[in-house]
């Protein structure tokens, strides 16, 4: 099998997808596109495909890369490009969450698998509201019960949607806590108008998630477009 052959296929299932395709998938629907019986298209192949799109997609005459986030493979935009896409889209892409939401998310990610009540334990607060909002999103999932407390209290873990919004494949590849309180301080920018209270915007993955100040808990708050 020549892997030249499979390139422009992969090319087209990535570009198609509307979610990242782990190797697997990418080789049962190359074979089955193919019709190939003897001659079939191994995962070393489609591998060494994968490799070779990604290096012509990170030359400079491309606003697009081929990377690897939420569990396989996806085009995202190029961070260049972002402020480019989002004068074309507005609000569209944006995840706006609070930041009493985006600090429930980080202990759940950081902590994972957790309750609620550990959760509560690390904030101080009552984190029912922020909880249901990320479950909403799909940023989070209830992935079990803990067996061994009193109540079989559910337990929360990252999601899938999660690893893809953040551009990673699990939860080892989330930066330690220090550098992301470097990188924050660093590259953090505040928007907002003196009439207006500021917001936080980092962009992360080809989707930026905006930080809304704190205010009441009204179901404007989280709101996403």
């Amino acid at each position: 099998m020549e892997i030249s052959a499979i390139i422009p296929h992969i090319e087209a299932l990535i570009f198609a997808s509307d979610k990242p395709l782990e190797v697997n998938e990418i080789t049962e629907l190359v074979n089955n596109a193919l019709g190939f019986i003897e001659d079939i298209a191994t995962i070393d192949q489609v591998e060494a495909a994968i490799n070779g799109i990604s290096e012509k997609y990170n030359s400079e005459f491309y606003s697009f890369e081929l990377k690897q986030s939420g569990g396989g493979w996806q085009f995202l935009t190029k961070p260049e490009f972002h402020k480019t896409i989002s004068l074309l889209n507005g609000d569209r892409f944006i995840k706006k969450l609070s930041a009493a939401s985006l600090e429930t998310l980080a202990i759940i990610a950081y902590k994972q698998p957790i309750t609620k009540s550990e959760i509560e334990a690390i904030r101080g607060v009552n984190c029912d509201y922020a909880v249901q909002k990320l479950l909403e999103k799909d940023l989070v999932i209830i992935s079990g019960r803990n067996e061994d407390a009193v109540g079989k209290p559910l337990i929360y873990a990252t999601s899938r949607s999660f690893m893809d919004y953040f551009g990673i494949n699990n939860s080892g590849d989330l930066p330690r806590i220090s550098e992301v309180l470097m990188q924050g301080l660093a590259e953090a920018t505040i928007v907002g108008s003196a009439s207006e209270e500021p917001t936080l915007e980092i962009p992360v993955a080809g989707v930026p998630i905006e930080i809304m100040p704190d205010v009441e808990k009204t179901e404007e708050d989280d709101s996403a477009e």
